[in-house]
């Protein structure tokens, strides 16, 4: 709770995904992938409920066993491929809604972010509050500067492939871009509701450090954090 405000932190894990078959309960550094968001949230100073919305039974079952408790389950047509993750939000809200339990804020804690520590959880429902916000969402330094990135054309030929004011500039002269990193978004259950979005007229970055902004796609992504945890740089004790 902040300053009498109920927090629910929520962790969507679906069952079914292509890239990496699994991974959600997927053992990483010793743990299912989804119990390090799991403890994240728990350690947080102000979040007061923490759920999980899956359509999995064994995706369920594996978080009971970290000691949340799954009450319900995500219902098929919002488990496909092209179902809106905030279909799966509104439907968690209205299910907590539908029995008495009502929140100020909602933090959507997406289980392949697992670098994310509970005081990067804190340090964004702060902001929120600080800045009055609609929303917070995480970002980080892109890893390769836009600027040295186009499209090709069928033949390959790269005429153009570079702006012009690239060419003779030293890397860090460059401006600074950021890029979403899918670890943290946060934002008013009723706005929400009517936005269909985390992204409004006040919204405002939450930056994180690329190191813990490792987005678990594939499993080049997965080895990635797992180096991360087992070198001690990132680990957190359960």
């Amino acid at each position: 709770m902040f300053d009498g405000r109920r927090i629910l932190a929520l962790i969507p894990a679906r069952g079914g995904s292509k890239g990496l078959p699994g991974k959600n309960i997927r053992e990483l550094a010793g743990r299912p992938l989804l119990a390090w968001s799991i403890e994240a949230a728990r350690q947080s100073r102000y979040v007061d409920v923490v759920a999980l919305s899956t359509d999995s039974r064994d995706i369920a079952e594996v978080a009971e066993a970290e000691g949340v408790p799954v009450p319900f389950l995500r219902p098929a047509h919002l488990a496909t491929d092209s179902a809106s993750s905030f279909d799966a939000l509104v439907h968690a809200l209205d299910w907590y809604a539908g029995n008495g339990e009502r929140f100020d804020l909602v933090v959507w804690l997406q289980p392949t972010s697992p670098l994310r520590t509970a005081a990067d959880i804190d340090q964004a429902i702060e902001l929120y509050f600080e800045k009055q916000a609609d929303a917070i969402v995480s970002v980080c330094e892109t890893d390769h500067h836009p600027w040295w990135s186009n499209t090709l054309s069928a033949d390959g030929n790269m005429a153009g492939f570079l702006r012009h004011e690239v060419l003779n500039t030293n890397r860090q002269e460059l401006p600074v871009y950021y890029r979403l990193n899918g670890a943290i978004y946060l934002g008013a259950p009723e706005l929400l509701r009517e936005q269909r979005s985390f992204f409004g007229r006040a919204t405002y970055a939450y930056v994180m450090s690329r190191e813990r902004s490792v987005d678990i796609d594939d499993l080049i992504d997965f080895r990635l954090a797992e180096c991360l945890i087992l070198e001690n740089e990132f680990a957190r004790k359960p």
